[in-house]
């Protein structure tokens, strides 16, 4: 089965993600979705689309590749995947960034954690943190185990 695994990313978690993916599925290929240059989705027997979330929205490349190709996708096998450190509002972010057809549609579904990173922080994300009262430290919740699970569902 070849599998194509998109992301977008604002910090890097996302990338690191497909990363890990792509060690669990032979034969993948990983393209960041703000890079274009995606090829031909009829290539793939799988597509995997993760994105991070940042204020409740998946990244603005994520949201166009998913507007433009839902109904390519729809014949395919599709994982979708979220980054980032609210795990308890998955579900809600799901259901609010992608087409109701595509979350039904789909093998695999999962939020695999995130990072924050002060050092990569922008002011506006610093003051965020703060405003929340998130940790401001160093944070790195990615789970290996949610994605070797990820990983199998597809």
């Amino acid at each position: 089965m070849k599998t194509l695994i998109l992301y977008a990313t604002k910090y890097g978690a996302a990338r690191e993600i497909a990363q890990r993916v792509s060690k669990l599925i032979d034969g993948s290929e990983i393209r960041d979705l703000k890079e274009g240059g995606i090829p031909p989705l009829s290539e793939y027997d799988c597509v995997i689309v993760g994105s991070s979330i940042y204020v409740g929205k998946i990244r603005k490349e994520a949201r166009a590749f998913i507007s433009e190709n839902t109904d390519a996708l729809i014949g395919k096998r599709v994982g979708l995947y979220l980054s980032g450190l609210e795990p308890e509002n998955a579900g809600l972010y799901f259901k609010n960034n992608f087409p109701e057809k595509l979350l039904n549609h789909a093998a695999a579904k999962a939020f695999l954690g995130g990072i924050s990173d002060p050092q990569k922080s922008g002011a506006f994300d610093k003051f965020m943190l703060k405003a929340v009262k998130a940790p401001t430290g160093y944070v790195n919740t990615i789970s290996d185990e949610e994605i070797k699970r990820f990983a199998e569902a597809l």
